[in-house]
């Protein structure tokens, strides 16, 4: 005997069914959604150029950095010295103390360019754009924020769970599933671009956006930036690739690398002014 509904009920619309948005059928949707929702908030928010900061999600502020050792220390004092856990948690912050210095000046760089920026027209200024969680991301965050800009979290789900940093301006705060709709974000408003010490993320994002240039899927003049001369040089041996041939000489001029976040700043500032016709040239106070 077949089933009836009952009378007068109705089926659900299909752009209101949860569960066929969620089945494999309507992933061209959650594509789709995943491209149009930014765009409806870049578009009411008037952001129309971004900086685009990248980095280990590992960095801690030098307050964080400091609250968690102590923290540890403390630990210690009711355990024993030979507490395998605590001593693993001690070699790793031992190891990432260093990293501490690229949190803050991340910060500081993207607060610098959040002020200048906030001296241009509405419409041209250029906004600090990150992964939106920990780390360098959130140091970029807080920067613009301090500033009294807006900033945006481009996140993503994960299998460990990531929350946003809570710097981000909450208009622009967003949840990606897919990772090449994240990446699209990152580039297509991007006139800029500063990466921090980071790990495989980084590494994929750095790479990728350097192909895009030189192929020339990306025709706009987008400057590429590693931060932390040192660390960059040994991580990636971009000399030896070109000794190599694998990729040209004139490839190395697909990115510059910078130290202190004057120097970025200054190098970031007279390409957005010259490029995009924006404010005068840069005067350091007295």
């Amino acid at each position: 005997m077949e089933n009836k509904l009952p009378t007068g009920q109705r089926s659900p619309k299909a752009y209101d069914n949860a569960e066929f948005l969620h089945s494999r059928d309507a992933r061209v949707l959650r594509i789709l959604a995943e491209y149009l929702y930014p765009e409806q908030r870049f578009r009411k928010l008037r952001v129309r150029n971004t900086v685009v900061f990248w980095g280990s999600a590992r960095c801690l502020s030098e307050e964080e950095f400091q609250h968690q050792w102590n923290a540890l220390q403390a630990q210690r004092e009711w355990h024993s010295e030979r507490d395998e856990e605590l001593l693993s948690r001690q070699q790793e912050l031992e190891r990432i103390r260093p990293l501490t210095r690229y949190y803050e000046e991340a910060r500081l760089l993207a607060r610098m360019l959040t002020e200048w920026s906030l001296t241009l027209p509405p419409t041209r200024r250029f906004v600090v754009c990150s992964g939106g969680g920990p780390g360098i991301m959130e140091a970029a965050n807080r920067g613009a924020y301090e500033a009294g800009g807006i900033s945006i979290g481009l996140g993503i789900s994960l299998p460990y769970e990531q929350s946003p940093n809570p710097y981000i301006t909450p208009e622009l705060n967003f949840a990606f599933h897919y990772f090449f709709m994240r990446k699209f974000w990152f580039v297509y408003l991007a006139k800029a671009m500063v990466l921090f010490p980071g790990g495989f993320g980084t590494m994929d994002e750095l790479m990728e956006v350097l192909t895009l240039v030189q192929t020339r899927k990306i025709r706009r003049r987008l400057p590429v930036v590693l931060y932390g001369e040192d660390f960059w040089q040994k991580a990636i041996n971009f000399d030896y690739m070109a000794e190599r041939g694998v990729i040209a000489p004139e490839d190395l001029r697909l990115f510059v690398y910078v130290n202190t976040p004057r120097q970025a700043f200054e190098y970031l500032h007279e390409h957005l002014r010259t490029v995009h016709g924006l404010g005068a040239p840069y005067e350091e106070a007295p």
